[in-house]
């Protein structure tokens, strides 16, 4: 796998209902060069671990070239496809939009999430105003010469995180429709978590399915049951081993003391 076309070539065919392609979140080169040789076939950043190794927290506070440069050095690192969590674009505007999603594919990456959220401000994108969005990110890719997978993310169920409900469901299929119409590849929505609504939402979905691990969220084999198509660890793994770090220098100040 040399090129970026034959990478996103062989990442849309990982998307399969029923056989999901599992993404064990990374942050930076090294990271993904450990990940790469547990035998993963593509990888993915957590903008929430990237943020957060660089001293940041999340929702885009980690600046645009920085966040540009550690996936340079992610893509130069291993010999898969890689794909972005580039949260709300970095951009409001257009013409903004355009020239962040440029910089984006021109260091190779196969991917991007792309969230409806309002980053920096409340509430979500109406339907028609990330429709536009999207649009526009399908249209910049295509000039480039990139068929990019827009995992186009829904934040329906983490704003409601703690009682959504049905009216969220039918909110989220509306997205995934109209999302899809628009250019997208696939639909992510995290804090989904019962096992009925992922099964509703994977059979109303026209895109691939992409579901976070979180607590109270079915196994990887029941999700794959349900339809879904893309399984995501999200901030999990870079939390695991903060933890990890933690324990074993306590454990080592301990001994030595």
């Amino acid at each position: 796998m040399t090129t970026q076309k034959e990478k996103v070539e062989v990442f849309v065919k990982l998307h399969v209902k029923g056989s999901p392609l599992i993404l064990f979140n990374i942050w930076d080169a090294g990271s993904a060069i450990a990940v790469a040789e547990s035998g993963v076939k593509a990888i993915a950043t957590s903008s929430w671990s990237v943020a957060a190794a660089n001293g940041y927290a999340d929702g885009e506070k980690l600046s645009l070239d920085l966040a540009i440069n550690n996936l340079k050095r992610i893509v130069k690192s291993v010999d898969l496809p890689v794909t972005i969590d580039f949260e709300g674009g970095y951009a409001t505007g257009k013409s903004e939009l355009c020239e962040n999603i440029k910089r984006v594919i021109n260091v190779g990456p196969v991917g991007i999430n792309f969230e409806d959220q309002i980053v920096g401000g409340t509430g979500l994108y109406s339907v028609e105003e990330q429709t536009k969005r999207i649009e526009t990110v399908r249209q910049t890719a295509e000039k480039e010469g990139i068929f990019l997978f827009i995992n186009a993310r829904t934040d329906v169920f983490l704003k409601n995180y703690s009682d959504y409900g049905e009216s969220h469901l039918d909110e989220a299929i509306e997205r995934a429709k109209a999302y899809a119409n628009a250019g997208a590849s696939g639909f992510f929505a995290p804090g989904l978590r019962d096992t009925e609504s992922i099964k509703q939402l994977a059979e109303a979905s026209p895109i691939p399915l992409n579901i976070m691990v979180l607590p109270n969220v079915p196994s990887n084999d029941q999700l794959a049951e349900l339809g879904v198509s893309r399984i995501s660890y999200g901030a999990a793994p870079y939390n695991r081993l903060i933890e990890f770090l933690k324990e074993s220098a306590r454990k080592a100040f301990d001994e030595a003391g």
